[in-house]
């Protein structure tokens, strides 16, 4: 049933294919970028990615304004300050973000102040607060995970507050998304499972959320049924080409339905386990995926029973009663999440990624203050929330 009112909306070019890179230098002349600071981490600029990319507009007439290349797994505001000035110092015109979600989140940040001005992240977190287009913000990812790529969000951490700040515009959607294989082959299998997982997630939550919408519809089914036939492949095999092109597809696919439609549940959760037990992201929704979805069936069981056709396939779907399809989409991502603990050792509890017990009411806590409730179609409170926990540890 279509909603009363919806929208839709991405502006962002998508560039995907075996060496999309090569198209780099003619996305920089139409943005009439000169001087472009290339944001990354350690890990990527040691994989040879960073110069992949720096070498890919080198004989363009562009001049390279810097590169800073040591984005931590968990950036803040702290490093996005440092950031912000290096780009002021270095007269630098744009930005290419190269690496995951944390890398392309600190480039959006960083985007922030040396547009508006100024030092303090704080004061623009919220939503719709930038008022105005931002610099030039060129994204290549080098995990399949996120979507950082293709949403209006960046979530950074506040060292201080011990939170994570939440930033929606539709001013901080990058204006070229570049999908390309060979800057996701070096992923390990672990990281390629927890991104993999975070996708999933992104997708099966745009489908259940309160703006959901035909169009997220669309391109979150679209992405599980990539993620159902290329994850488990890929992380067996991490140099499989098709594999890493398709997942980096779903992920982007993914971010531009949760863009639209938002997440419940899982990122309430996962937000507040990272920020207070600094658990990886993605392994946090792996581990918190069949719960949430347990704890909303009562109003989203329709959603979740059509999510079984792109997340098992029609075989699957057309012989398990109509009446259980929602339960039999919540046991094949318990089977996922069971192979790829088996594979790699993806955790499948809050014991297992190493979180002691005493923290779960601290998590509960920050969870109910968490923006993504909002959207999530069954109200929680503490003690719901401190319940899903405890479920969640073993």
């Amino acid at each position: 049933m279509l909603p009363s009112y919806y929208e839709f909306f991405n502006p962002v070019k998508i560039s995907s294919g075996r060496k999309a890179l090569d198209n780099l230098p003619y996305e920089l002349h139409q943005l009439n970028v000169q001087r472009p600071l290339v944001i990354s981490d350690k890990g990527v600029s040691e994989a040879g990615l960073t110069k992949i990319v720096t070498g890919a507009f080198a004989d363009s007439g562009i001049t390279l304004g810097g590169i800073y290349d040591d984005v931590p797994p968990d950036s803040s505001s702290e490093v996005v300050g440092a950031i912000a000035k290096v780009f002021r110092q270095n007269q630098c015109d744009a930005l290419i973000a190269v690496g995951g979600g944390s890398a392309i989140d600190t480039a959006k940040g960083v985007n922030i102040l040396v547009s508006e001005g100024g030092e303090d992240l704080l004061r623009f977190a919220g939503h719709d607060v930038l008022r105005r287009p931002l610099k030039p913000l060129i994204v290549v990812p080098t995990t399949a995970g996120t979507g950082s790529e293709a949403t209006y969000v960046a979530v950074i951490a506040h060292p201080s507050r011990n939170v994570k700040m939440t930033f929606t515009s539709v001013h901080l959607y990058p204006r070229v998304a570049i999908l390309d294989p060979r800057m996701t082959m070096t992923a390990p299998p672990k990281i390629t499972a927890a991104t993999g997982m975070d996708a999933l997630t992104h997708a099966m939550e745009s489908v259940t959320c309160l703006q959901k919408n035909p169009v997220s519809n669309a391109f979150a089914m679209a992405a599980v049924e990539l993620i159902r036939d290329n994850l488990v492949k890929v992380v067996k095999n991490g140099k499989d080409e098709q594999g890493r092109l398709a997942m980096a597809n779903a992920a982007c696919l993914a971010g531009a339905a949760f863009s639209n439609s938002m997440v419940g549940l899982v990122h309430t959760l996962g937000h507040a386990t990272g920020g207070v037990a600094h658990v990886p992201h993605g392994a946090a929704m792996s581990i918190f995926l069949p719960y949430a979805f347990e704890y909303n069936l009562e109003k989203t069981e329709p959603d979740v029973a059509r999510l079984l056709f792109p997340l098992a396939g029609a075989e699957e779907f057309g012989r398990t009663p109509p009446g259980h399809r929602a339960r039999r989409t919540i046991e094949v991502i318990r089977s996922l999440r069971q192979t790829l603990f088996e594979l790699c050792g993806l955790p499948r509890t809050l014991k297992e990624a190493g979180i002691a017990k005493d923290k779960l009411e601290r998590i509960a806590q920050t969870a109910v203050n968490d923006g993504s409730l909002t959207f999530n179609p069954v109200e929680v409170d503490y003690n719901d929330a401190l319940l899903l926990l405890k479920e969640a540890y073993e």
